[in-house]
């Protein structure tokens, strides 16, 4: 651009001079370092100012509306009067092309804003609350409000902010580099609240330019749109500090824990099949699990994510609660009110993988920065997503900060850590030369190990009371053993095997049951070794594998039989539970996330009764206290007899330190009257739960409500008991006081 001599000083235009190329650069958003060129510029020996304000037709400063120049031919203006009167910040007055005039303080005014300790710590993977520092935050500034914005993008040529507060333009507001740490930043006076911003990123290589997501962003818009949105708003005021304390000194090993998995875009919806908000969710959700008696929601990922079909597993919001239900202050109040009335909140959380989307974290800076390079560390080929490179520390920081950010933020009592397995092994669902070992030679994945296990130690030493739990699927020992004996540090794991074995068993017509008894008593090798949640997830009831109620074999009675046996045989086996919604209440059809459930089936009596049997369960299961005090405990256990396969029947007893329950599970459309167990005492047994009783739409047979033990040992029992086992049906029975 040629410069006027007659306008600028011989000192000024040498100094200008010297800028060219910087000014070029800028005027190409190629610039990797914008506060050397904008703003005031005196380290440049001179005393002027720089502006850049592209489709301007004149540009003043401060109040004074002091003018600023143009330099022939471009969009730059350089300001030289009355710089003492301007101060350290000063407003900007544009008027652009059509006479429209707006002032803005200059944003190039300002000095950097993160501390150098913050850059180090996340340099170290050890800033739990970056989540604080990165993305977009509301700041007060030398007493002037803006937003601050801060990306981690170590190998872009250049990383601005673009918003509909400029035209969605790169050129507008490039960011400042922060060197070696790989963060750059822009403060941005005078931003309203619930402005949209992406990072506009370029590529050091290619020149290739993307528009990204904030991946720190707190808010985003909902699907198909993909901009972050900066919040203003006054932190939540909770109320649920009892809760809190309450769960800090919680006992959770021995105390019950019964889970109701949900996914909120399809548990219930409007008359017109729209989504409900978080608030509308949260009396009706609060109403419902109250009344079927389960202590827990877990939320199928309600992390920001942009495919419906992915339930929310392909996440790209680490930091956000979707906006298909409304807003962060919706979600608060969801959380807040489960907690007033007695429900803890878990939700599914996935540091496994993630999706290629382009405004995703894939390829974030042009480099594979999140993800590994090589696409047989760095790819999930059956899945089509990318996978961690949990050995770089700001990686690893990015996802403890994101769990930090659930329970802390959102007073979340625990996460369930989706496909675990995938993160332990290297070659998971891989073919044989499709994988890297690791440094020595195996196919353990260290370094994901390690964040596992760091993960664990910080989530349970910051947030006493919390949980964290593995949908784990292999024998890796240890799982929910401390870190400190060598363990991964789970608070508890899923029971896939139990679950497998179970489901297996139940498919089988029952007059062949008896060639499959191992799989309802195998699971007792290996029960103890961990802390084992059952689960009947939203897994097993996709995908062609049918529906809980249509898994079970027969017609229609022994349909409905099996599933409350199945149910009932789940709340007296050891370990907590955990049940996908609709099946609480036999839905037919398989699940299907675009359409709420099936409740209409209710006004039928059987699926009423299932309901009516899980509400009862849960009850049962909470209230007596040998049912979950020792769900981890082999002394929780003991086997009355495992060996009738001929009959197709198991008893055992659930214990604690003064009482037992009595189990006995007939898995045959048969009732075996004059059935003769032993029992641990010569006493009354009452029957206090019958799966086949009238309640339930059962045909209500079975023994009278108390039985009296006979001095007979049986069955390595001093005393017994003879009792009518209604068909596919299970009794629990109970000494009478």
């Amino acid at each position: 651009m040629p410069l006027n001599n007659t306008t600028f000083t011989d000192k000024i235009t040498t100094a200008l001079k010297t800028l060219q190329d910087d000014f070029d650069k800028i005027a190409l958003a190629r610039h990797h370092q914008p506060f050397n060129v904008l703003g005031n510029q005196t380290a440049h020996h001179s005393d002027f100012l720089v502006f850049y304000s592209p489709d301007s037709r004149q540009l003043s400063v401060s109040e004074k509306n002091i003018p600023a120049m143009r330099l022939a031919n471009s969009d730059f203006f350089i300001c030289t009067k009355e710089l003492d009167q301007i101060g350290e910040h000063y407003l900007l007055t544009r008027t652009d092309n059509d006479g429209n005039a707006t002032s803005y303080y200059d944003p190039y005014s300002f000095s950097a804003q993160i501390g150098d300790l913050d850059l180090h710590l996340f340099g170290e993977g050890k800033h739990l609350y970056i989540y604080r520092i990165l993305g977009a935050h509301p700041k007060t500034v030398d007493g002037i409000d803006g937003v601050l914005f801060a990306t981690w993008a170590p190998n872009a040529a250049r990383v601005s902010v673009i918003g509909d507060f400029n035209s969605w333009d790169g050129r507008r507001h490039p960011m400042r580099s922060r060197g070696g740490s790989g963060v750059w930043e822009l403060f941005i006076p005078g931003l309203e609240n619930r402005t949209l911003y992406k990072f506009e990123i370029r590529n050091r290589d290619s020149g290739e330019i993307q528009s990204k997501s904030d991946p720190y962003a707190q808010q985003i818009q909902l699907r198909p749109d993909t901009a972050s949105i900066s919040r203003n708003t006054a932190p939540f005021e909770w109320q649920d500090s009892a809760w809190i304390q309450s769960r800090s000194q919680s006992d959770w090993l021995h105390e019950p824990m019964s889970i109701y998995e949900c996914h909120l875009g399809s548990w219930q919806r409007d008359e017109n099949n729209q989504f409900l908000n978080y608030r509308e969710l949260a009396h009706r959700l609060v109403d419902y699990v109250k009344d079927t008696g389960f202590t827990h929601i877990e939320l199928l990922p309600i992390t920001e994510h942009p495919l419906d079909a992915s339930w929310g597993y392909q996440t790209t919001g680490y930091f956000s609660p979707t906006s298909r239900f409304g807003t962060p202050e919706d979600f608060h109040y969801f959380v807040e009110h489960c907690h007033e009335h007695g429900i803890g909140v878990l939700l599914d959380w996935v540091p496994a993988h993630f999706p290629k989307d382009i405004h995703g974290l894939a390829r974030f800076d042009g480099s594979a920065l999140y993800e590994h390079e090589d696409p047989r560390r760095g790819e999930h080929r059956e899945w089509g997503t990318l996978i961690y490179n949990y050995g770089r520390n700001e990686v690893k920081n990015f996802l403890l900060a994101s769990a930090v950010y659930w329970l802390e933020e959102y007073h979340l009592d625990g996460l369930r850590v989706d496909a675990v397995a995938a993160m332990l092994y290297l070659d998971y669902s891989r073919e044989d030369n499709d994988w890297i070992p690791n440094q020595h030679g195996g196919n353990e994945n260290i370094e994901a190990i390690d964040f596992l296990r760091e993960l664990n130690y910080i989530t349970h030493s910051h947030f006493p009371g919390t949980m964290i739990m593995a949908e784990e699927s292999t024998a890796w020992p240890q799982v929910t053993r401390p870190t400190n004996v060598g363990g991964l540090g789970f608070s508890m794991k899923w029971n896939m095997g139990w679950m497998h074995d179970t489901l297996d068993y139940f498919s089988n017509d029952p007059v062949y049951r008896h060639y499959h008894h191992d799989r309802l008593t195998f699971g007792l090798l290996y029960l103890f070794t961990e802390n084992f949640i059952l689960p009947f997830s939203h897994d097993e009831v996709v995908h062609g594998k049918s529906s809980m109620l249509y898994k079970m074999p027969g017609d229609e009675w022994q349909r409905f039989a099996n599933l409350r046996l199945l149910y009932t045989y789940m709340f007296t086996y050891p370990g907590k539970k955990l049940l996908f919604m609709g099946c609480e209440f036999a839905q037919g059809s398989e699940w299907n996330h675009d359409k709420t459930l099936d409740w209409y089936v209710l006004q039928y009596p059987h699926h009423a009764g299932i309901k009516k049997l899980v509400s009862d369960l849960n009850a049962m299961y909470i209230q007596q206290d040998a049912l979950h005090k020792y769900d981890f405990d082999p002394m929780g256990f003991e086997w009355i007899d495992c060996h009738d396969t001929d009959q197709s029947v198991l008893s055992y007893l659930r214990k604690n330190q003064n009482e037992s329950i009595i189990v006995v599970l007939n898995f045959t459309p048969v009732i075996r009257d004059n059935y003769r167990i032993g029992v641990p005492e010569l006493a009354d047994y009452e029957v206090i739960f019958n799966s086949d009783s009238s309640f339930y739409s059962g045909s209500n047979a079975g023994s009278d409500s108390v039985i009296p033990a006979d001095d007979i040992a049986w069955m390595n029992q001093p005393a017994s008991l003879q009792l009518s086992l209604p068909p596919l049906a299970g009794l629990v029975l109970k000494k009478t006081i």
